[in-house]
């Protein structure tokens, strides 16, 4: 009778541990464990986070934070922490929750255009990626990497080429640099290589071009002609007098801070700047602007004509008219003059 008492008791704590590790898995492993009313949520982990932290994100979003503890300890989770955007879809279990937050990192999509300095696009780019503007720009502005790749500090915008990216979260300033210069390089295939040679054109030059032709016109159709342009004034040595090249360097002087030039006037003709192409022949050192991919392409194929000059259509806002000859280039200019100062813009 002794045995049998110490066999059932042994049975019954069986029982009951065996109860309790099915209670346990149930609660830990097996019930849904969320408490938000969406279909999914999010979480952003940083580099080198804590458990803390991640816990501190994860308590407003699930019903039992201690169960949780309990099985992210059992799965050495609690130290094992890593960066990223994880989702967390409602009616996960936390064995679930556990899975995806350590292993389905979930890519982003990152955007730009037409930033126009290094400074405005490394804050771009922090708004939607861990990395703050000052590790971004950075990484941007190290010497050693430019001078390696070919770039400098009035270059090195034209690395970015605007468009969507995927990413992770995570992103170091590091690694977003060198994903544009992969990028960069694939957009720099045979073909475009080919035909900036076939214009006597660097890279760099065919990009710095094209932050003209961009600023001139965001008209698509209208780019490969003015692109045009320049380029037979290049050829002939004509000075470019591009209008952009000089708000770009009247923007740098102290004078011109927290303006906007309208109208350019004969007083920003006079700017010392190696950006004056009224007073400087050839391109400028570097890019004014960040140009859309249809102005690069554009400049790589550009409409082949003898037009010389182009004004702004009064007419056709948006639109130029454009010119072989000089009196005729001048006839194009006072009709839209007359149309600025019937608009009250003097400046």
């Amino acid at each position: 009778m002794y045995i049998k008492k110490i066999l059932l008791a042994i049975v019954l704590i069986g029982l009951v541990v065996a109860a309790f590790f099915a209670n346990f898995v149930y609660k830990a492993m097996l019930k849904p464990n969320t408490a938000f009313n969406n279909e999914i949520a999010y979480i952003l982990v940083p580099s080198n986070a804590t458990y803390q932290e991640v816990r501190e994100q994860l308590e407003p979003l699930l019903e039992d934070i201690d169960s949780f503890d309990d099985l992210a300890e059992q799965k050495k989770y609690t130290t094992h922490v890593k960066a990223g955007k994880y989702a967390i879809k409602k009616g996960m279990t936390n064995n679930d929750i556990i899975n995806s937050i350590r292993s389905k990192n979930i890519p982003i999509k990152v955007s730009f255009n037409n930033q126009e300095t290094l400074e405005k696009l490394a804050g771009r780019i922090a708004k939607q990626v861990e990395a703050d503007s000052v590790t971004l720009l950075k990484a941007m502005k190290e010497g050693a990497f430019l001078n390696k790749h070919g770039f400098n500090e009035v270059t090195a915008l034209g690395m970015y080429l605007p468009n969507s990216y995927e990413f992770f979260w995570n992103t170091s300033g590091e690694s977003f640099r060198a994903r544009m210069l992969k990028e960069y390089n694939r957009f720099w295939n045979d073909t475009r290589k080919n035909k900036a040679k076939a214009l006597n054109l660097s890279q760099n030059e065919v990009i710095a071009l094209a932050s003209i032709v961009y600023e001139e016109s965001k008209k698509v159709a209208e780019q490969p002609r003015i692109a045009g342009v320049y380029l037979n004034r290049l050829k002939i040595g004509m000075p470019l007098q591009a209008d952009p090249t000089l708000k770009f360097a009247a923007y740098k002087l102290p004078k011109y801070k927290n303006t906007v030039i309208k109208r350019v006037l004969n007083i920003h003709k006079d700017i010392e700047s190696p950006y004056n192409t009224y007073k400087n022949t050839g391109l400028p050192p570097g890019l004014i602007a960040m140009p859309d991919i249809s102005a690069v392409d554009a400049v790589l194929n550009y409409e082949k004509h003898k037009y010389l000059y182009f004004a702004a259509d009064a007419k056709r806002l948006g639109f130029h008219k454009f010119a072989k000859t000089l009196a005729q280039h001048n006839a194009n200019a006072r009709e839209y003059h007359r149309y600025l100062s019937s608009q009250g813009i003097r400046k």
